[in-house]
């Protein structure tokens, strides 16, 4: 299948990436180097790599996906761009040791994964950072955007209702901590290079692969 014959009426949307597309797009145009690939863990819809990619036209964007039952609209909303810089989605499950996508990528330069930490157990977190510490060079970049916690405390109410949220759904999910983040970053050759405020009490972490 080519992306022009995805149909469109395949598209799902999620309200979230619509309202978080711009902020984070303005992280990504300040911290993403010039040249190289970008590789998206949990691109969900596939909507932030056809927002992100036609802007961000000198970058290849690798979307993937776990659920392989949203590759096809990964495809749609590619094929609904009309980007030319976006890869196929991929299947990727980033607590395997090996990452499909990311050992065909010469030129890998960052690791974007948005809302990815919190939705899942603490394991896909340390895979997350495993893989990219294997696959990413000396200078790459990992790029989280999420809620965090800060020294133990939430940000802002609605983070700890929305914690509490994902924890009734699955005990292993839940809102990190911004230390314990870090610090596993840290064991992982990753030194954080810039906390930013989001919108909605947002942050994105980016990481420098040491």
């Amino acid at each position: 299948m080519t992306f022009d014959d995805v149909p469109l009426v395949d598209r799902r949307s999620a309200p979230a990436a619509l309202r978080n597309r711009e902020p984070i797009l303005g992280v990504l145009k300040s911290v993403l180097p010039e040249l190289g690939a970008v590789l998206e863990v949990g691109s969900g819809t596939g909507e932030h790599a056809a927002w992100f990619a036609p802007r961000l036209p000198h970058l290849v964007w690798q979307p993937t996906e776990a659920n392989p039952d949203m590759h096809a609209n990964i495809s749609a909303w590619t094929a609904d761009s009309g980007a030319n810089n976006i890869l196929p989605p991929q299947d990727l499950d980033v607590q395997n040791e090996i990452w499909p996508p990311a050992e065909n990528l010469d030129d890998l330069i960052a690791v974007y994964a948005s809302c990815v930490v919190h939705i899942a157990p603490w394991d896909v977190t340390e895979g997350l950072f495993r893989g990219a510490e294997k696959y990413l060079p000396s200078g790459g970049l990992l790029i989280l955007y999420g809620p965090f916690a800060i020294d133990g405390e939430h940000t802002a109410p609605s983070n700890a209702q929305f914690d509490m949220s994902l924890r009734s759904r699955d005990p292993s999910w839940g809102v990190r901590d911004l230390n314990d983040v870090t610090l596993l970053g840290e064991s992982h050759e990753f030194e954080r290079k810039a906390i930013i405020e989001m919108p909605a009490n947002n942050l994105s972490l980016v990481f420098r692969r040491i």
